[in-house]
């Protein structure tokens, strides 16, 4: 699947699980968007990603993207904090969906 993390990842030899992983980047671009987390969104990037992307699988976008402020992609997810966030568009680019 496209919007998977790990959609670029093989499986082992006899398909039966993942190889080791094939990080997909996201790399930091001159349109992303400074967005600082609201409180519905508290621990929940699953719901930003929907109300963004239309895709609550992408919610390890932000993560990736903002490797140096989400060390752990749910807990560090927090009210107030400010990330950056690829617009829809180079997002469906990028992940070829």
């Amino acid at each position: 699947m496209s919007s998977s993390p790990w959609a670029k990842t093989k499986l082992n030899r006899r398909g039966n699980y993942l190889d080791i992983l094939n990080i997909r980047p996201v790399p930091a671009d001159e349109d992303d968007v400074v967005y600082e987390i609201e409180a519905q969104y508290h621990q929940r990037p699953d719901l930003l990603a929907y109300d963004m992307y239309g895709n609550p699988k992408l919610w390890w976008i932000y993560s990736q993207r903002n490797m140096d402020i989400l060390k752990d992609p749910i807990f560090d997810f927090r009210v107030g904090t400010e990330i950056r966030v690829p617009k829809g568009s180079r997002l469906r680019t990028l992940l070829g969906i």
